[in-house]
């Protein structure tokens, strides 16, 4: 039987392959568009959102699997949770509206003067952003169904070492309760893993991995001013800076306090 640590490895680079399949091609069919008329953006939608939605059903159906193989290792013996077709459509915008989005975004960057090449690489940059966050929350809210189904009380956040940035290695120093859903970020990659509840440490499970994050966060911003608010000086300060807040579309959604909240046109 496979330990966890190799089921968790062989997720992690599943998860990755799926990413960068989609975001290959998406970019592929954005790049053929010498210009972004209405036609032109209708075709990349049309063509991009199989390939997205595959992308995501995928993710939610690797997740499940993990998850399985995890809770067979752990001796849970509840039968496995099947994938959610609902997770696919989480935003409550259509698919159509919200990959328009990348396309605003080039046509704000023109309006402002900036040159064609680079304000169609802005909408790309979005584009990708928005497909690879829709894939990490398939795979994110899969989890909860799956962890939660499982028997599992807890979920902690595991590391990929590829796009974590001091908010995802502050997280994954917290354990997060299995029914609910884990605070992730436009970008994010982490994975996760189902944990019991005896013997659990508390609501953080690594109290030395998390100072150490804090004063390499503070040793190279320096004090962190917020909207007027005093400067951070503190390990326990710079705690208070990080939040977790609700959006509309995405769910709960790690930040820095004191950055400007995205809105759905961000997004």
């Amino acid at each position: 039987m496979a330990t966890r640590e190799a089921l968790t490895r062989a997720d992690e680079v599943a998860a990755d392959a799926i990413r960068s399949r989609v975001s290959r091609y998406i970019a592929s069919v954005w790049g053929s568009a010498s210009s972004l008329r209405d036609a032109d953006v209708d075709r990349i939608v049309r063509q991009s959102l199989p390939v997205i939605r595959a992308g995501r059903l995928q993710m939610a159906q690797m997740t499940a699997s993990y998850v399985l193989g995890l809770a067979r290792v752990d001796g849970f013996d509840r039968p496995p949770m099947a994938v959610d077709p609902k997770i696919i459509d989480y935003r409550g915008v259509p698919d159509e509206v919200v990959y328009r989005r990348p396309a605003v975004q080039t046509y704000t960057a023109l309006s402002k003067g900036t040159p064609f090449e680079a304000a169609k690489q802005q909408g790309l940059n979005r584009l990708l952003s928005i497909a690879t966050t829709d894939m990490q929350q398939a795979r994110n809210r899969q989890a909860r169904i799956s962890y939660a189904g499982a028997g599992y009380e807890y979920r902690i956040r595991t590391l990929t070492g590829r796009e974590n940035c001091a908010l995802c290695v502050i997280a994954s120093t917290q354990r997060y309760n299995a029914y609910s859903l884990m605070p992730i970020h436009p970008g994010c990659d982490c994975g996760q893993e189902g944990v019991r509840g005896a013997g659990d440490p508390g609501q953080t499970i690594d109290p030395d991995l998390l100072a150490n994050t804090y004063a390499a966060v503070e040793e190279k911003l320096g004090p962190r001013d917020a909207s007027g608010v005093p400067a951070a000086t503190t390990i326990s300060d710079y705690r208070n800076l990080i939040v977790v807040n609700q959006h509309g579309e995405l769910g709960p959604t790690l930040a820095w306090r004191g950055d400007r909240f995205t809105g759905p046109d961000d997004i």
